[in-house]
């Protein structure tokens, strides 16, 4: 069981800690989720390789008509279904093609910020931490909890933090954000040259040329 005090690490670090490749992919998502530490991705890795292991020694046990590991794929199944991880039809395949982004999406940080409630990822987390998000009416302030599909909707700002004000500059910020009009698809921006001529480049005419040749 072990002392309340010192739970078990939930993870597990990598063998071979200065793998160039490694650290330079683990960089890009810790960017790209807005992850405080590499605990927080080694956590989610070790959440996606329980998954997977449990996928692997159930398709060789399910061969066999087993009926508890017909009971056991059900539940990992309808548990995957549940948080959105995976949307497959029960398929073992499908779970061990699952990826990291496949859970790092389902973080609350993630959803906060997929929901337009925050202008970046790392506001998301902020916003998260001093309490301005609810869920199902309840304040929630951990921004690496997995949400589950249909509490994502409940998602808001909580009802007694100072971001309901839509008058807020916080929200009028991310007002002016989302109308910033973008060119469209297909349509690419002027080039600087295009747009705004310089009109201190002039032609040379014959009386400038005989000017030069006279100095």
């Amino acid at each position: 069981m072990g002392d309340p005090k010192f739970s078990k690490k939930t993870y597990s670090t990598p063998r071979h800690p200065w793998e160039k490749e490694r650290i330079d992919a683990e960089k890009e998502i810790l960017i790209r989720y807005g992850l405080k530490n590499k605990r927080e991705l080694w956590k989610g890795m070790a959440m996606l390789d329980s998954m997977r292991t449990q996928a692997r020694q159930l398709q060789a046990k399910i061969r066999t008509n087993d009926p508890a590991s017909i009971k056991q794929l059900n539940a990992l199944t309808a548990r995957l279904e549940r948080y959105n991880i995976s949307r497959s039809t029960g398929s073992l395949d499908d779970i061990l093609s699952l990826n990291i982004d496949n859970v790092l999406e389902r973080r609350l940080q993630t959803l906060v910020f997929r929901k337009s409630l925050a202008k970046t990822i790392v506001q998301a987390r902020q916003l998260i931490t001093h309490g301005h998000i609810s869920m199902n009416g309840r304040r929630v302030t951990i921004p690496g909890m997995l949400v589950e599909q249909s509490e994502e909707d409940s998602i808001q700002y909580y009802e007694n933090s100072v971001l309901t004000d839509e008058l807020h500059p916080l929200r009028r910020a991310m007002v002016e954000h989302g109308n910033e009009q973008e060119p469209e698809q297909g349509e690419e921006s002027p080039e600087p040259s295009e747009a705004a001529p310089k009109q201190d480049a002039e032609p040379k005419t014959e009386a400038s040329e005989n000017k030069e040749e006279v100095k």
